[in-house]
């Protein structure tokens, strides 16, 4: 079922107490999807994506009580969701004392093992292509491609220029055309 409330309709309903889940439910029904494709884009696998949006969805309902709305609702969430990702992907890291390079090669072999993964089609070699770019990038990346998220939004979310995010996004489309022609 479709949400058909804008955000300012979804947060006067949380801030009812008498409707505050039925909001945050509404919440969640809206964004849910679109975050977890950000979240499976950062982390590729549907299961570790399915942990790391629990754990955005838990903090959204601890903090969204304090949201002041400078920002727009969706700004907000995937602000959580890129951080809980960075975290998830730190964590894997020291978890397996391994460096930034083995996690994405990790990540690169949860592609291979997925079932659909045809490395012939342009789909699975851009996916190969975004994986090698470092996080930053990757994330800028994501953001820009696959969400269509205006560069003003995205510094919101990462906290940076933007100026130095187009340039991200500039290296990152130079490296992936590189892989996909070499690759």
């Amino acid at each position: 079922m479709a949400v058909t409330q804008d955000d300012k309709e979804l947060l006067a309903i949380y801030r009812k107490t008498e409707t505050r889940e039925q909001g945050f439910t509404l919440i969640i029904r809206k964004y849910q999807e679109r975050l977890y494709w950000h979240v499976r884009r950062l982390v590729i696998d549907h299961e570790d994506a399915n942990d790391v949006l629990q754990n955005v969805f838990i903090k959204v309902w601890k903090n969204l009580e304090g949201f002041r709305e400078d920002a727009q609702l969706y700004t907000w969430l995937y602000k959580i969701a890129t951080n809980e990702c960075l975290t998830f992907l730190e964590q894997q890291k020291k978890k397996h004392a391994v460096s930034l390079t083995d996690v994405e090669t990790g990540l690169s072999n949860k592609l291979k093992a997925d079932t659909q993964f045809d490395p012939n089609k342009l789909e699975w070699k851009l996916q190969k292509a975004i994986l090698q770019l470092p996080e930053k990038q990757r994330i800028v990346f994501n953001l820009r491609y696959y969400e269509e998220m205006p560069y003003e939004q995205m510094s919101k979310i990462l906290d940076t220029s933007e100026g130095a995010l187009k340039a991200s996004y500039h290296h990152a489309v130079k490296k992936i055309e590189e892989f996909i022609k070499n690759g």
